[in-house]
């Protein structure tokens, strides 16, 4: 191992062997990762190794992220007994006395396993139809499995908390109290798994699990390629896994979980809620429990009255019956989980469905399809109260999808620099509600870490 001078810092060059066996590449699976034109998959092996060895990174602007890290690169090197990765210049805070740390390490092969997994076992197998709402579906299930995130319980307890990344001290420390109340409960925590309350939870569970000498504690973390630079895996990570768009990674979240909490959070936040609730809102779901809580502290408060006002006038107020709002309370939030998880329990021994794997659940076709945010895309979504309310929520978050796309992904950040900001069209009255919730979020320094320079890369027209 040799440290190294770069234009940005310090960096490590190294090689990395897994602890554990790991199915041998082909040599054209090898070629592949190293390929770096136009359909290769090193820049997305690259970029998605670079984001786990910056865990902890404390900046959303990926451009910047990449620039501070030009001269990092990852290699594939096949051996007999298995593979190995080469690192050049590789951020020097994942090392400790010159050792790779063992969380990051894991991550790593976990960024490998699904690159290869779904490049060749998911989007170029016939045995998957991604046009249709059950060969999706199925794609999803055989991802995780993959992941080997798959358990036989005996009781449901993965309660799948979502909220903003750049959230303030006050509600960070909350999100860590209710992780810390559902640990004591012997629930797992699932989450987007990056900063803030993704990683509060987390970090409370952990506690609490310590403190109930459960040694087997579980902190699921789901993301996606354009996603994991924005939000790099926290450390309390322990099972990392990638989907291959934000479409399934949803999917993944509502198939696996069994509970949901929702903290503060901005444009990522709602468009999960308006994905959630769009899926809860088909008819096929009306008699499926699902446990979703709205929680934060009483800082907190107007946030979710402004959530709920926007939720009942696009949605109506059938959407908010599926939700409750609780308030600076988080042992009640973390009981109410659990009565509601037992509920499911009970919903999922009567049909007949596994604990693991939510199959009873309808989603509709229009959640599943990947959405991908241009000037064209978003200026044509259909914005209007004239259709089923699920499919209006498909809509809405779509909208709210391509706005955070806006702000951290590079292809969309491309695009705006070159044609301006995304212009949203669609009813005045939802669009009079979208730009004061918007607006919201901005007063509230929610849509970036670093809000000192942000420009909003939406218009908002009526």
């Amino acid at each position: 191992m040799t440290l190294q001078q770069t234009p940005s810092g310090r960096g490590v060059s190294t090689s990395v062997t897994p602890d554990t066996s790991m199915h041998m590449l082909s040599q054209q699976e090898v070629e592949k990762l190293r390929e770096t034109s136009q359909g290769g998959l090193h820049d997305l092996f690259r970029n998605s190794a670079l984001a786990v060895l910056t865990s902890g990174n404390d900046t959303d602007d990926t451009k910047a992220f990449f620039a501070r890290y030009v001269d990092f690169d990852i290699a594939l090197v096949q051996r007999d007994r298995g593979v190995k990765l080469e690192l050049t210049n590789a951020p020097f805070r994942a090392f400790v006395d010159g050792e790779l740390i063992q969380g990051i390490k894991e991550h790593l092969f976990s960024v490998l396993r699904d690159i290869i997994y779904v490049h060749n076992e998911i989007q170029h197998n016939t045995k998957f139809d991604l046009t249709t709402s059950n060969g999706i579906t199925n794609a999803v299930f055989h991802i995780l499995r993959n992941a080997e995130i798959m358990q036989a319980v005996e009781d449901p307890h993965l309660v799948v908390c979502w909220g903003g990344h750049s959230i303030g001290e006050v509600e960070y420390r909350y999100t860590k109290e209710v992780g810390h109340q559902l640990g004591l409960r012997g629930m797992d925590i699932c989450t987007g798994c990056g900063p803030g309350a993704m990683k509060g939870p987390m970090k409370g569970a952990a506690l609490a699990h310590a403190k109930q000498r459960i040694k087997n504690g579980r902190y699921l973390g789901l993301t996606e390629p354009g996603i994991i630079t924005a939000e790099a895996p926290n450390p309390i990570v322990n099972e990392l896994v990638i989907l291959p768009d934000i479409e399934k990674r949803l999917e993944a979240f509502v198939r696996v979980g069994h509970g949901f909490i929702v903290f503060p959070g901005g444009a990522g936040t709602l468009e999960e809620i308006l994905y959630l609730l769009g899926v809860l809102l088909h008819p096929d779901n009306e008699e499926v429990p699902f446990p979703l809580i709205f929680m934060g502290p009483k800082e907190s408060a107007e946030y979710f009255d402004t959530i709920d006002a926007f939720i009942k006038q696009t949605l109506g107020p059938i959407a908010a019956q599926r939700y409750q709002i609780i308030i600076d309370d988080p042992k009640r939030g973390a009981s109410e989980m659990t009565t509601g998880i037992q509920q499911v329990r009970e919903f999922r021994k009567k049909t007949h469905d596994a604990f693991y794997f939510n199959w009873h659940l309808t989603i509709d076709h229009e959640f599943q399809q990947p959405f991908e945010p241009t000037h064209e895309s978003m200026a044509q979504l259909d914005l209007h109260a004239d259709q089923p309310i699920h499919l209006l929520a498909a809509n809405l978050r779509r909208a709210f999808s391509g706005i955070v796309a806006g702000h951290v992904k590079p292809h969309a950040l491309n695009a705006i620099e070159e044609g301006g900001p995304f212009k949203i069209h669609g009813d005045r009255a939802i669009m009079k509600l979208m730009d004061k919730l918007l607006q919201s979020f901005v007063n509230q320094r929610r849509m970036k870490i670093d809000q000192e320079n942000f420009k909003p890369c939406y218009q908002i027209i009526a």
